[in-house]
């Protein structure tokens, strides 16, 4: 090669010492026009994945498009860089390319942590599955595979920059152990987060509520840390998830059916009438659309209260809709009272009974002590 460039013209071996700026401008002019041709290529793929069903062509297309136009621009700029480097630094050089293989595996990372978050969306949507998946399940699968790319990621960049993993995992497991002892109401919540997950007692979207705790609403987010609940007031309660593992938790949420429980009461003068009450109510419970056939029906007269002698319903809801619910609460409660008036009687209410002895009377003419004694007082003025 010295002897080729010792036979060339003087005038020539300038533009040979040139050449790497030609080759620079090269590179990044490649790099321009690849990062074009990616961008058309997956505008065009993106279309076709968007009228597909798969969920996976249009994550795997959306994912990629960052990540990749980062790649062929900086790969392009490192290459450069490198040739610019062998003129002036050749220590530059290898810095370069370590950076190189460091970006290309912080990239890959990059791809995958956006193409699991593109999946997790598709996997709770009913455009994309007959039936989704549950939201609390995906987020923790998703959370748990994020983790462990992270951490791969790292675990790959620090072998590349020279460090010995074995001895990075085995200071890990040191400071492991410390780092438990210093925060283990965090690790406690940690874990609280991680059997909610695994046991699911809820998911998001459900309202949950605890008879022993002042907690009651719908939770919106399950973390790794705290639980946060959206009570019915619209206020945010942030719980620990440690203290799930101490307290009983009630899921109205996951009900087959709603029950209606009411007692009605009618006049004692209304006795006679009472069986002839209980028969129609039975009968009109039992052929009522949205009142569950298949569970249990219960009315039956109850006890004899101080004013009223008392009856009770007891059945089910086809639907567990709290309005719904109520809506037909409501109509049973005014059939059941038209039954009543149907029959002549009269729902009672609180009275009471003052029996005077036959021997007790006031004789015409004769003014109780009362009464004298305000006659005595004189005019009030």
């Amino acid at each position: 090669m010295d002897g080729f460039i010792e036979s060339l013209p003087v005038e020539n071996i300038p533009l040979l010492g040139e050449l790497w700026i030609y080759q620079v401008f090269a590179i990044i002019f490649t790099s321009l026009v690849l990062a074009y041709i990616g961008k058309l290529v997956l505008d065009r793929l993106e279309r076709r994945s968007v009228r597909s069903a798969n969920m996976w062509d249009d994550a795997l297309v959306i994912a990629a498009r960052k990540p990749l136009w980062v790649c062929i621009w900086s790969m392009g700029l490192l290459w450069a860089g490198q040739i610019t480097a062998a003129q002036t630094d050749e220590e530059m050089v290898a810095v370069l390319e370590l950076g190189q293989h460091i970006l290309l595996v912080v990239l890959l990372a990059w791809f995958l942590l956006r193409m699991m978050m593109q999946i997790e969306l598709r996997l709770v949507d009913s455009r994309y599955r007959e039936k989704p998946i549950d939201e609390t399940t995906v987020s923790a699968i998703g959370k748990l595979l994020r983790i462990s790319i992270v951490i791969t990621c790292g675990l790959v960049i620090l072998q590349s920059l020279g460090y010995s993993v074995s001895g990075v995992l085995a200071f890990g497991g040191i400071g492991g152990l410390a780092v438990g002892f210093a925060a283990k109401d965090l690790l406690a919540n940690f874990f609280g987060g991680l059997m909610i997950y695994m046991d699911r007692p809820f998911s998001v979207g459900e309202w949950i509520r605890s008879p022993e705790k002042d907690i009651e609403g719908t939770v919106e987010h399950i973390g790794w840390r705290l639980t946060r609940i959206r009570s019915f007031d619209k206020r945010p309660i942030y719980v620990p998830n440690a203290l799930f593992n101490n307290i009983v938790i009630q899921n109205p949420s996951r009900m087959t059916h709603r029950r209606i429980f009411e007692h009605i009461g009618i006049r004692y003068d209304d006795v006679a009438r009472l069986e002839p009450i209980l028969q129609a109510v039975r009968k009109m419970v039992k052929e009522h659309d949205e009142i569950d056939q298949d569970q249990t029906q219960m009315i039956y007269f109850d006890r004899c209260a101080p004013s009223s002698v008392d009856f009770f319903i007891y059945c089910f809801t086809v639907t567990t809709v709290w309005a719904e619910y109520h809506r037909i609460k409501e109509d049973v409660l005014l059939k059941v009272l038209a039954i009543v008036a149907e029959h002549d009687a009269e729902i009672a209410f609180p009275t009471s009974t003052l029996h005077v002895p036959e021997g007790l009377a006031v004789r015409a003419g004769e003014t109780s002590p009362l009464e004298r004694q305000a006659a005595a007082k004189g005019p009030v003025a």
